[in-house]
């Protein structure tokens, strides 16, 4: 199993690869979305949705932002952006949780 170093290793040069990589999103864009603030719309209303509630996303937000001008390329790095985004701070919400949940590693 890697350590946790390793881990985070991982982790940085995934989200260093799909803000900075090649892409057909710029690095604006893919920051944005990795975020999930200043989008205009569409742009805003599929990423809100990928992020809180994707079951509620539909062709028609899909349909909006590729008539905006993204292309399909695009849109797909967007939306990995926005989910590593959003995994991003959720992991990151649960150490800081269980850092004040525990002392030297152990429960209080």
């Amino acid at each position: 199993m890697p350590d946790e170093d390793s881990k985070r290793a991982a982790h940085r040069a995934l989200v260093d690869r799909i803000l900075s990589g090649e892409g057909r999103a710029t690095t604006e864009q893919r920051a944005r979305a990795f975020g999930n603030e200043d989008l205009s719309p569409p742009l805003d209303t599929l990423i809100d949705k990928v992020v809180a509630t994707p079951t509620q996303l539909t062709e028609a937000d899909l349909a909006a932002a590729r008539a905006s001008g993204f292309s399909e390329d695009q849109l797909f790095e967007l939306v990995i952006c926005a989910v590593v985004g959003q995994s991003t701070r959720l992991y990151d919400a649960g150490l800081a949780a269980l850092a004040e949940a525990t002392v030297d590693g152990r429960a209080e």
